[in-house]
């Protein structure tokens, strides 16, 4: 699908007054949620999407702040916002069983929402029910979470300063060195990154956006503990040449999740599901074979 495609046949849903855009191939299939990282969108799930639409039901919606959806200057962001967002689509979809697949920021997502899930089911309360877990490379454990030079300078009193200098050529210099050294990003797929990160100067949130990695480090306890306490067939598919959360996240995940099936990709950066489709689809759909969640 070409993004001019995604663009059109992709919806949109009210969140406090925000246009929030999604996309969504409906079937009479089990629904799989695909939640993307930062500082990009939904649009990265467009290699897989076909065959994974042969599947399931997906939904993929874009954060606010980020891709086609708005992107308030004068706003909170916070993950805990971003996982209301999200519970408020599946409640609009009227979703109350989902299986979930998720990259880098999307995972901390996850997490939150694994936290609530946990909460409201010792209440006696539980309102989604996750039928499985698919995490691709993300900082899921803070310690073990190497952010780039230009994520520290965001996150900093300085970053709102660096916004305007995030042009295409510095994404580009970004990219290349988080992605691995055999699968670099083609001009294209820059091209459509840029597009969806400049969109409606969505750049000038960055430094907003990216407070997720100090949410990390605040709710460290109660988001590694909700993997921790999952109890439903739990992977990742990692991208071991990332520099931020390649092998070294990967092998401390081995010890921290026991009940976390992780599965190498020794010559993948950070974006396994654009530098590697072929190989997430096969290494996901084995996943839901051996587990039987399909």
């Amino acid at each position: 699908m070409k993004l001019s495609a995604w663009i059109q046949e992709g919806t949109h849903f009210n969140y406090r007054g925000h246009k929030i855009f999604y996309q969504e191939a409906k079937g009479d299939r089990e629904v799989l949620l695909l939640l993307h990282g930062f500082p990009t969108s939904s649009w990265d799930w467009n290699k897989i999407w076909d065959k994974l639409a042969e599947q399931f039901h997906l939904i993929a919606p874009d954060f606010i702040g980020y891709g086609l959806s708005d992107k308030p200057k004068s706003y909170s962001y916070s993950t805990h916002d971003q996982a209301d967002l999200v519970e408020v689509l599946l409640q609009e979809k009227e979703v109350t069983r989902v299986h979930v697949l998720a990259h880098d920021f999307g995972d901390t997502v996850l997490q939150e929402l694994l936290a609530r899930r946990h909460e409201r089911e010792t209440n006696g309360n539980p309102t989604i029910i996750y039928q499985s877990i698919c995490l691709l490379n993300g900082g899921i454990i803070p310690e073990g979470h190497q952010p780039r030079p230009i994520q520290k300078a965001l996150i900093s009193p300085l970053g709102i300063l660096l916004t305007p200098f995030l042009n295409r050529r510095k994404l580009k210099k970004n990219f290349h060195e988080i992605f691995g050294p055999d699968t670099p990003p083609s001009d294209q797929e820059i091209d459509e990154f840029y597009y969806l990160i400049q969109r409606d100067r969505g750049k000038y949130v960055f430094h907003k956006l990216i407070r997720y990695m100090a949410d990390r480090q605040k709710y460290r306890d109660r988001w590694v503990g909700a993997l921790q306490a999952c109890k439903v067939p739990l992977c990742m598919i990692n991208g071991n040449m990332d520099p931020v959360s390649g092998k070294h996240l990967a092998d401390r995940a081995r010890t921290l999740f026991p009940n976390m099936n992780v599965i190498d990709l020794p010559t993948i950066g950070h974006y396994p599901q654009t530098e590697a489709p072929d190989q997430v689809l096969q290494h996901f759909e084995a996943f839901h074979r051996e587990n039987k969640t399909t």
